[in-house]
Formats: structure tokens, C-alpha cells, sequence
């Protein structure tokens, strides 16, 4: 019997939105994310223009909207916004995908470059793995800053690689919606680009 693997990009592929703007506009309402920013734009275009990672961008981010915020406060929020945001996000055509997938024996493992913070509660719910970014704690606070690397593009392939011995799978199915997955996507042998708009 054949072994089969499938990574799922999570924003934008399982999801119609990027879930780190809607967490924030969960917390903080529409006016502040958009003032927020509004403040952070010259960091945005200069990520967008390539002069700083897309790592440094999203910390800047993280930091204004989350900063020193005490971690079980955070955590709670996060949970929150999984239980009463998440499920309405979810694309159909993406979780009859996992569940056939399930269905056929096939390991999911969700690979998302947002905090794992509000996507394992979806995750666990769903019975699938997941590789995600990780969040840097200091004195039980949210410093804003990402331990180790934003999980986007060569740093998916990395994760992926350190978690699971490719060479023991004999179908890897790959799932992603930007150029940011298009790492991730050339591990597979078979991959979909966009594939439940």
C-alpha cells in the first residue's frame, strides 16, 4: 500500500483571507487595523519593493498590534477567534479535499507562515498536523517578534524536511496559492497552484 503526505498552505489556500489581518481586526476592530496600518505602511512597501524580508514586515506588524500583550491574554484571543472566526473563513472545496484525503489514508499536515497560535485549535479539531510559525515569549508576553524564521517559502521546505523523511512517502501532495509556496510546492509529486477558487 502506498504512503501518502499532503501539505496545505492555510491563508489564502484553505482560507479566503489572510487570517493574521482578520486576528487583528478581531481584536482591535476594522478602524485601528487599518490605522495600524496606515502606520506601518513605508515598512509595507518596502517589503513590497524588496528592501526588507517578509519576516521584518510581519514583525513590525505583530509588534504594533501585539506587543507585551501577556500571553495567556493572547492565547484566549487566539482561541477565540479560532472557535467563532476560522469556520466561516474555510473554503468547502478545500476541506472535502482533506477529508477525501483523510479518507484514503493520506497524512495532513497544514504548513502556514501565521502563528500557530490560532490555527492548532482548528487543526486539532480537525485531526491534521501543523508546521507553523512560532512566536517569540519573554516574560510571558508576546514580544512581536518570530522565534527563528516567518514560515514562508525556502523555510517551508526546511520545516517540512526537519519533521518528515520525504524519501518514505510514495505520493506527496503539495497545496498553495502564492509565490511563497512555490518551495513548498516543488517537493511535491503532485502539486496544485490555486486550486479551490
Amino acid at each position: 500500500m502506498s504512503r501518502r503526505i499532503a501539505f496545505f498552505d492555510f491563508d489564502g489556500t484553505i482560507t479566503t483571507k489572510d487570517t493574521l489581518l482578520e486576528v487583528i481586526k478581531y481584536r482591535h476592530g476594522a478602524v485601528k487595523l487599518y490605522l495600524g496600518f496606515l502606520l506601518t505602511s513605508p515598512l509595507l512597501v518596502a517589503y513590497k519593493l524588496g528592501v526588507i524580508s517578509n519576516q521584518l514586515a510581519k514583525e513590525n506588524v505583530l509588534r504594533l498590534f501585539f506587543g507585551k500583550m501577556p500571553l495567556q491574554a493572547f492565547q484566549e484571543h487566539c482561541d477565540a477567534f479560532a472557535r467563532e472566526k476560522i469556520p466561516a473563513l474555510i473554503r468547502q472545496k478545500a476541506l472535502t479535499e482533506i477529508q477525501q484525503l483523510k479518507d484514503a489514508g493520506a497524512e495532513i499536515v497544514i504548513v502556514s507562515a501565521s502563528a500557530e497560535n490560532w490555527i492548532r485549535n482548528w487543526c486539532n479539531e480537525l485531526q491534521v498536523k501543523l508546521i507553523a510559525t512560532e512566536l517569540q515569549i519573554k516574560n510571558n508576553a508576546v514580544t512581536g517578534k518570530i522565534s527563528g524564521k516567518n514560515c514562508y517559502g525556502e523555510e517551508k521546505v526546511r520545516r517540512i524536511r526537519a519533521a518528515y523523511d520525504l524519501t518514505q512517502f510514495d505520493e506527496i501532495y503539495c497545496y498553495g496559492d502564492t509565490s511563497g509556496d512555490k518551495p513548498m510546492l516543488s517537493l511535491a509529486t503532485i502539486a496544485f497552484y490555486q486550486p479551490f477558487r
